[in-house]
């Protein structure tokens, strides 16, 4: 066997190593041997195994003074359902060991070192709620060397946000701080103001809020935040914390759900799915041009089997000659041998005009050709009929042209210009009428299908889908 050529995987063996993360699971596991290295690590790797927490949340939320690094953190966890950390809930927490060493430290007013701090980190992260829901930590590491020590101590996170803003808004926000010494809850004179009068009356400003102390801290914050970046360039965001606390927590929970790239073998198996005139046939070009997928259209496939005269071929032309919807046996063949070739088992296909219902897909996912990345192209109605009705096609160059967008360029090329009947403003409307009608059990069926505004310029769209080609999709929280 020729060592450099390319191995056919069966797509049963594919789809078993999508579906149940294989490829992730072992280098999850090879990067934990390398990190701790165990005396015994075949027993280490069972027990990895057990804990089942490669997917859970391990998040740091940095920022400067006032940036609401402590709000995100918490929005966080309370929408994960992860573990809320912090240097202060250390100190405070009672049943590590670590914690009353660093308290003396603190009683002294001396500096509690970065290995007690990681000491403290480590053992709260090996309590069960932290490896089984995950974590996020809020505000640590402060310093490059803090960063790499965590590193060295196998505290690796999967998602780091770091916010940011104008120092001066930082100042005005820090001096509004109020903070309620019954229950430490923080307020804001501006921006957070209690309802509860007698909650109002006892609240205190924080110490370290003052203009002079923020500027100081920001400019330690300033001279340590760019080594903290290098430590973590591969897996770090930053995000605008001027702006309305919701849109900031929107920005960051959409970076913490998505998954980093993979080293993973991916053969995209896409399908696109979406109403008359929605651009399937374009994007679908476009994926094939770029990535080198196999560009599988229903519809050209069945006309290719007529063309060829082939016993499937004689089957499917009445169902043309009648106007009659093809039947799905007659398809679904001519789609498994299609996509049953090398070409698509190596390089990947994308799959339009089928299915169109849930029976379909159901059919098409029993053949075992299953798509691992399926998008909805969504449009108005009124898009359609403006887009659809308005084309015509020269049948003499078989050039395409529209009367708003792509108008014919003269005269004489306008008159011979002749319309599908199937883009006639009747039938389009009983295909779009039809379409509609199906479309909500087949999003049902692949409920992790993307969607994508289909009535924008063709690239941004295709902008759209290529992004969630190349990179995992984002886990679904329940």
């Amino acid at each position: 066997m020729d060592g450099a050529a390319k191995p056919h995987v069966p797509p049963a063996m594919a789809l078993y190593a999508e579906k149940h993360g294989v490829f992730q699971l072992m280098q999850s596991m090879v990067e934990a041997l390398l990190i701790h290295q165990p005396e015994d690590p075949i027993s280490f790797m069972m027990d990895h195994l057990k804990q089942d927490s490669d997917h859970v949340p391990r998040v740091l939320v940095l920022g400067p003074p006032a940036a609401g690094k402590t709000t995100i953190a918490m929005w966080l966890c309370k929408h994960l359902n992860a573990s809320y950390l912090s240097q202060q809930k250390l100190l405070a927490n009672k049943t590590l060991v670590l914690a009353k060493e660093a308290q003396s430290y603190q009683q002294r007013q001396e500096q509690i070192p970065d290995e007690l701090w990681v000491g403290l980190l480590q053992d709260r992260l090996s309590d069960m709620d932290c490896i089984r829901e995950g974590w996020v930590l809020d505000g640590f590491p402060q310093t490059r060397e803090q960063a790499l020590l965590l590193q060295s101590s196998g505290i690796v996170p999967r998602h780091v946000v770091a916010l940011y803003a104008p120092d001066t808004v930082l100042v005005e926000r820090n001096l509004g701080k109020r903070l309620d010494p019954v229950s430490a809850e923080v307020y804001h004179t501006t921006f957070d103001w209690p309802t509860d009068p007698t909650v109002e009356q006892r609240l205190v400003q924080p110490d370290g809020c003052s203009e002079q102390a923020t500027a100081k801290r920001l400019l330690e914050y300033h001279r340590n935040i760019q080594g903290i970046f290098q430590s973590y360039r591969g897996n770090l965001r930053t995000v605008n914390a001027d702006q309305p606390c919701a849109d900031v927590f929107s920005q960051v929970l959409t970076f913490v759900e998505s998954q980093p790239r993979s080293a993973a073998p991916f053969t995209p198996r896409v399908l696109l799915c979406g109403p008359p005139g929605s651009g399937k046939s374009l994007q679908a070009a476009l994926l094939a041009q770029k990535y080198g997928l196999v560009n599988v259209g229903c519809g050209q496939l069945l006309k290719e089997a007529v063309a060829e005269k082939s016993k499937i071929g004689e089957l499917i032309k009445p169902y043309f000659e009648s106007g009659c919807p093809v039947a799905d046996n007659l398809v679904l063949k001519v789609l498994r041998e299609r996509l049953g070739k090398l070409d698509c088992a190596s390089f990947g296909w994308v799959l339009h005009g089928f299915p169109r219902d849930a029976d379909q897909a159901e059919l098409l996912g029993n053949t075992g050709f299953v798509p691992n990345r399926v998008f909805f192209l969504t449009l108005p109605v009124e898009a359609i009929l403006e887009r659809v009705s308005q084309r015509a096609t020269d049948p003499v160059t078989g050039e395409r042209y529209h009367h708003l967008y792509k108008p014919a360029p003269s005269l004489e090329l306008r008159r011979r210009l002749r319309q599908n009947p199937r883009d006639a403003a009747e039938k389009l409307e009983l295909r779009v009428d039809l379409y509609s009608r199906h479309v909500t059990d087949l999003e049902e069926f692949y409920e992790d299908a993307v969607y994508v505004n289909a009535d924008q310029d063709p690239y941004t769209v295709f902008e759209s889908i290529e992004s969630c080609v190349t990179r995992p999709l984002p886990l679904r929280t329940v």
